[in-house]
């Protein structure tokens, strides 16, 4: 047996191990000093970023009662396959904890229409080499979703006064790939991802669809992870499928974000609630914990949302924020 095939037979079933010890951090979340101007006031903005030649709506919710000359933290937060900043900001509610956690949330959209026609505005993202929900690859010619990304961070940082420590990135589904897909490209952009119903390690292995392709993924430096999957999701199984869009196991996934930042210890596994079980990683480079919630029967849902299908045992939007303060960008 080779050894590529060894090390991801090993990870379809690293979360059954036996438990490692498990250390506790204490991270503190740093106060933001440094002296900018935020060019944006307390509200909601739809700002135009302009991406070869082109400009997109992105939209930008800046808290109530910031300090008027310090940096503050940023989540970009990205729509599902089929969705838009508009929606999702009313299903996941993070403006709400944005608000009392006084950080700025960063809405951009796809740029791959959904529908044809597409009246309602919803969207694709483009995850690179990774076909669409529709089973078809991305056009010709679709906009680099890595590089425009990338230049909402740098335009949005600029005008909401950013601490860069503290930019994080999360998403639903498509989102949540296309932020894995991030983590792997642009590590240096970002402080940590969360990735609800969407953890991926790079594409699968068009060789094997059970294992990740190794060169897809290969980050300069570590990225702290927490990500969230039901077991009865049909969209994107927590058990794999044989679809180029998705493949591998959704364990899978997050012990090779262990191998990737190099995690010392676990998965350390505890009961949060009667059908949910977290597994953290932890001694990794960086500090880099991977942390992982297993949603027994749950859906291709976020948790704590707005979906009557999605658990209420647990609020994705804002365990994901409590990590993203313990984990600033080293």
């Amino acid at each position: 047996m080779g050894r590529k095939r060894w090390l991801y037979l090993a990870a379809a079933t690293a979360l059954s191990l036996p438990i490692l010890p498990l250390t506790q951090s204490a991270a503190i979340l740093p106060a933001a000093t440094a002296a900018c101007t935020r060019a944006l006031p307390a509200g909601n903005h739809t700002i135009q970023v302009r991406f070869r030649n082109v400009d997109y709506p992105v939209r930008v919710h800046v808290p109530a009662g910031l300090a008027a000359a310090s940096q503050v933290p940023v989540v970009v937060d990205l729509h599902p396959s089929g969705g838009n900043a508009e929606t999702h900001t009313a299903y996941t509610r993070m403006d709400v904890l944005a608000d009392q956690e006084r950080f700025v949330t960063v809405r951009p959209n796809g740029n791959i229409p959904a529908a044809d026609p597409n009246p309602n505005h919803v969207w694709f993202w483009n995850v690179p080499n990774v076909p669409t929900v529709s089973g078809q690859y991305p056009p010709p010619g679709s906009r680099d979703d890595i590089a425009y990304l990338t230049d909402v961070i740098d335009k949005t940082s600029a005008l909401v006064c950013a601490d860069p420590k503290r930019i994080a990135m999360s998403g639903h589904s498509g989102g949540a790939r296309m932020s894995s897909a991030y983590a792997c490209a642009r590590p240096d952009k970002i402080s940590a991802i969360a990735a609800v119903v969407g953890l991926r390690a790079g594409r699968p292995a068009l060789s094997d669809l059970t294992t990740p392709e190794l060169q897809s993924c290969t980050p300069t430096e570590p990225v702290p992870v927490i990500a969230f999957h039901g077991t009865n999701d049909t969209v994107n199984p927590y058990q794999g499928n044989n679809d180029a869009r998705w493949g591998y196991t959704a364990t899978m996934a997050v012990h090779s974000w262990a191998r990737l930042n190099d995690c010392k210890e676990g998965p350390a596994a505890t009961t949060v609630s009667a059908n949910v079980t977290s597994f953290t990683y932890t001694r990794c480079k960086s500090d880099a914990t991977v942390a992982f919630y297993r949603v027994t029967n749950g859906t291709h849902s976020w948790p704590g949302s707005t979906n009557p299908a999605a658990t209420q045992e647990i609020n994705a939007t804002n365990l994901m924020w409590t990590f993203f303060k313990a984990h600033p960008r080293h």
